[in-house]
């Protein structure tokens, strides 16, 4: 008899299809009424939920007394309650590295299109407003050479450093828990901590994950301890900035710009970001390419599918959960 997998958001259909070799799956349908009822009818029955985005705890998972794992098709957990997984012995799988490259791609876009105002510009340009030759007030900075300061040395924070030291002979600084010598020899990164790497960086961009201790990590004393010039980039998790302190720092001009790919509710429908020019707002798109997006439902699927066959997962987050 096979085990039952049950999609938490939507999935397409050639994972569907993937699934459905080894498994019973049922994908709620919008069509076919509430999705939250579907789900929740659904749920008692599942061995696997796999999917992304849906905060998924002790109230949400009461029901689920037949459930083995969770498979999220992303890098970051934060929606999950950990602590009540490793409580009911849920195991829970994530997708790492799959990512990695094309989040630091979107990561330096950003720093590219905030510094050279590309976002404002465009619609300058298409409103009509370009009539003569553009004036100072016009003008944006330099990336090249300047100081771009990592909160959070990671595979992503890492990748994006390469990018700048690399391509654009950025000197690196860096923050986190702990020394990265195998990059600071690689890169000449060079470690501070945060009120440092603030002080001094021409960029700073965001890459820890949250929890508790990053929540509005980035809030006014923060802010205000950049240069004014500088420019901030969050790829990681809207709540590590403290987004009113964030636009009135732009509205007052404290702060040059900023990149931002999350915000602290999404999806953000309204905002004073959108009516500030130097503000870069993207719908949440770090992993958002076709290759990366396979990439990562490969890797949730084959996760998914290694614990429900009593197989220890590659990206199991919460290893002493597995009995195998």
């Amino acid at each position: 008899m096979k085990k039952t997998v049950l999609a938490f958001s939507r999935i397409t259909p050639p994972m569907v299809e993937r699934l459905e070799q080894d498994f019973d799956v049922i994908v709620p349908d919008p069509k076919k009424g509430d999705i939250a009822a579907q789900f929740d009818e659904a749920l008692p029955n599942a061995h696997g939920l796999i999917g992304a985005g849906r905060p998924l705890g002790a109230r949400q998972l009461a029901n689920a007394a037949n459930l083995e794992v969770v498979s999220s098709v992303s890098v970051g957990y934060d929606n999950y309650d950990v602590a009540y997984f490793n409580e009911r012995g849920i195991m829970l799988t994530n997708t790492p590295d799959v990512l990695t490259e094309s989040t630091a791609d979107l990561g330096f876009s950003l720093i590219m299109s905030s510094a050279r105002r590309v976002a404002e510009l465009d619609a300058w340009t298409k409103a009509g407003e370009w009539k003569a030759t553009i004036a100072p007030s016009h003008f944006g900075t330099d990336v090249y050479g300047k100081t771009l300061g990592i909160v959070g040395m990671g595979n992503i924070g890492a990748a994006i450093a390469r990018r700048g030291r690399l391509g654009f002979n950025m000197p690196i600084l860096y923050s986190g828990n702990s020394r990265k010598p195998a990059l600071e020899q690689e890169l000449g990164a060079q470690f501070r901590s945060l009120d440092q790497l603030l002080a001094e960086a021409d960029f700073v961009c965001l890459v820890v994950p949250l929890s508790e201790k990053t929540k509005h990590l980035i809030s006014r004393r923060e802010l205000a301890l950049m240069k004014p010039s500088a420019i901030l980039v969050n790829i990681a998790r809207g709540p590590i900035v403290d987004e009113p302190a964030l636009i009135e720092a732009l509205q007052n001009g404290t702060l040059r710009g900023a990149g931002l790919d999350v915000y602290e509710k999404e999806p953000l429908a309204e905002s004073p970001l959108f009516q500030l020019k130097n503000a870069v707002t993207l719908p949440h798109i770090g992993s958002a390419t076709s290759e990366t997006r396979e990439a990562m439902a490969n890797r949730a699927i084959s996760n998914l599918t290694a614990a429900l066959k009593g197989q220890r997962p590659q990206d199991l987050v919460n290893p002493q959960t597995f009995k195998g």
